[in-house]
Formats: structure tokens, C-alpha cells, sequence
């Protein structure tokens, strides 16, 4: 999935409403910046949420 720049909050909403999910990992720009990447399991499935880079 790819979000402009709520990779996280869409990873954890995910997670909050579909029973079976966890948050599997984070990625982010530096140690406490914005989540570059969510990775979540729903059931079977791995799924990454990523977030757009922009350019400025």
C-alpha cells in the first residue's frame, strides 16, 4: 500500500480493526522521524505500507 506520508497510522489502523493482524516491523528516517515502511501480517498475507519520498 502507498501513502503519502501515513504509512504508520494506516498500518496501525489496519491492524486495530482486522483480528489476526500485528505490526511486524518499522522503518524510519532516523531514529524517532516518520515510518518509511510498515510492515504488517493479516492472517497469511505480509503487507507493507510505505510512505512517499518527496523531493524537495
Amino acid at each position: 500500500m502507498w501513502f503519502d506520508d501515513q504509512a504508520e497510522e494506516a498500518a496501525r489502523f489496519y491492524v486495530a480493526i482486522f483480528d489476526d493482524s500485528r505490526l511486524l516491523e518499522m522503518s524510519r528516517y532516523g531514529e524517532a522521524g516518520q515510518a518509511m515502511q510498515a510492515m504488517l501480517g493479516m492472517r497469511k498475507i505480509d503487507i507493507a505500507a510505505l510512505r512517499r519520498a518527496y523531493e524537495d
